[in-house]
This record gives C-alpha cells, structure tokens and sequence, in this order.
C-alpha cells in the first residue's frame, strides 16, 4: 500500500513514467509503475498529521491485501534555520508531520502486529543516529526528527521488554545526499552538485536488507544505508549507487556515532507505568 498527501488522475500523467523527482511522481504513478512490472499496488490518500486518516489507511491496507507485516514511515516536513528564522508555524508543522505523524502511526499498526498475540511485524523509520552535529543550524527540525529516533529507541526496549520477539522497529538515514525532489529543488543550471549524490536504490537495498535481516539484529538500531550494507551485508563497492559514474559522493554522515548505552543500562530501579497507576485509581 502506497500512502500519501495527495495523487494524481489515474492514467492520465504523460510522459510516462514521470521524472521520479518532479511534481507529477505520485504515489498513482508510482502504482501504475509497479502494475505495469507485473506485481500488486495500491494507493490511499494521508494527511498524516490526521489520526483518523491514518486509521484509514491502515483499515484500508487489509482491506485490500488482508494482512499489515510492515510500515515504513518516510513522511517528512522540513526546514532548515536557525532558531530565530524558523517561525512557530513551521516548527509545529514539522513536529506534526515528523514525530507525531509517526507515533500515531506506530500505534494504528501496533494492534495488527499483535492480533491473536502473534506479536509479528516491522517498523521502519526514516530517522538519523543520535549525535550533536545533526541539530546544528537546524533546530527545530533537528528536534523533531531525534524526537523519532527516540521513538525508535524506546518502542524497542518495550519489545524487549514484553518479550515479543519478533517485533522489531528501526531507523534509517543516508551516508551521502540522495537524489530526490528535495535535492532537486531551487538548484541552478549548474549541475555539478549531482556528483555527491547517490541513487535512492541505495536506500530501498538497505532497507530490504533490514527486514530480511532477524528482528532481534535491527530491533532498535539506528544505522544509515551504507553503514547497514557494509557492515550487516558485505558490500564493499557503492560505486553502482553513485549518480554521476565514477564519482565517490561526500560522505555527510560522521565516520562513527557516539554509543548511547551506559554502564547501567539494564538497572531501571523501581519501574513506573502510568497506565496501571492511573487503573488502580479508578
């Protein structure tokens, strides 16, 4: 299932296939690229930023295909200032779109995965590693997408800790720029920029590596796509990702990420649950 803010007509978009990066790339056109290489697509409309909508959409997904094993959330809203330069407006709008689009979507997806106590599925989140550079001249974005690897972070320890072991949730983010309408957007004739740019293949190889991958393995990492494809598959040559052939685009990722673990990980004192305190005073 192919979810997003808006389609397009069916059908009706030429040329076809669109330039992926333009504005005539739609989740439609998208489906009718997938129909048209012999497999099954679907499309349904989210304002992620609506509940409602999101419960939709995932009522929708088994009502068409009968069954949810995986949700990817790649929605995103951004901007990139300072502090002083990003207006309120925006940043609740990229607080909507980023971290709460996510957490009310974790938990529409959260009784599919666990119907009959199966407890079953994936979740994987486009969201960086956790390190002080990334909220340098971007703030307000910066604390809505570490919001979501938070999330990331927290949802795996409840797995663990509810022992449901085949529930895994995972964050990804690219190593390199990766070619999109986002790169492409106010760029002039120049386009030398293209040669720190990878292909998106890069990020789909590395997040089908991850759900192939056991859930005990990538339950709670946070990993960009190279580092995931070096490390966990063995790729040694990403030069087949690289936009312009024979170039070696920057890295703008850090070579390695602080560990975020402490000594006492594992000692929690006295646990606390809301939900229970709150039932017992009922």
């Amino acid at each position: 299932m192919l979810a997003a803010k808006s389609a397009s007509p069916t059908d009706t978009t030429s040329p076809f296939p669109p330039d992926p990066n333009s504005k005539a790339s739609t989740i439609t056109t998208v489906a009718r690229e997938i129909h048209q290489a012999g497999h099954t697509a679907a499309t349904v409309v989210v304002d992620v930023r609506d509940p409602e909508q999101i419960q939709n959409a995932v009522d929708e997904t088994l009502r068409v295909f009968g069954r949810l094993d995986v949700l990817v959330y790649n929605s995103g809203a951004i901007w990139w200032s300072s502090v002083e330069n990003t207006p309120l407006k925006r940043f609740k709008l990229m607080q909507q779109v980023n971290p709460e689009g996510l957490y009310a979507s974790v938990q529409a997806v959260l009784p599919v995965f666990g119907r009959g106590g199966k407890w079953k599925g994936r979740i994987v989140v486009v969201c960086p590693p956790i390190y002080s550079r990334f909220f340098r001249g971007k703030t307000g974005y910066a604390m809505g997408k570490v919001g979501m690897s938070v999330l990331v972070k927290g949802l795996a320890m409840d797995f663990i800790r509810q022992e449901r072991n085949e529930m895994a949730i995972t964050g990804i983010w690219p190593a390199s720029s990766i070619e999109s309408a986002a790169t492409e957007f106010n760029k002039s004739e120049d386009k030398s920029y293209k040669k720190d740019l990878r292909k998106p293949k890069i990020f789909s190889d590395a997040i089908l590596a991850m759900l192939r991958a056991p859930a005990t393995t990538v339950n709670g990492l946070l990993d960009t796509d190279e580092d995931f494809l070096r490390e966990k598959c063995g790729v040694t040559d990403f030069s087949q990702y690289a936009v312009i052939p024979g170039s070696t685009p920057r890295r703008i990722m850090p070579a390695k990420f602080p560990v975020l673990e402490v000594a006492e990980q594992d000692d929690e004192g006295q646990r606390m649950d809301s939900t229970k305190i709150r039932a017992s005073k009922i």
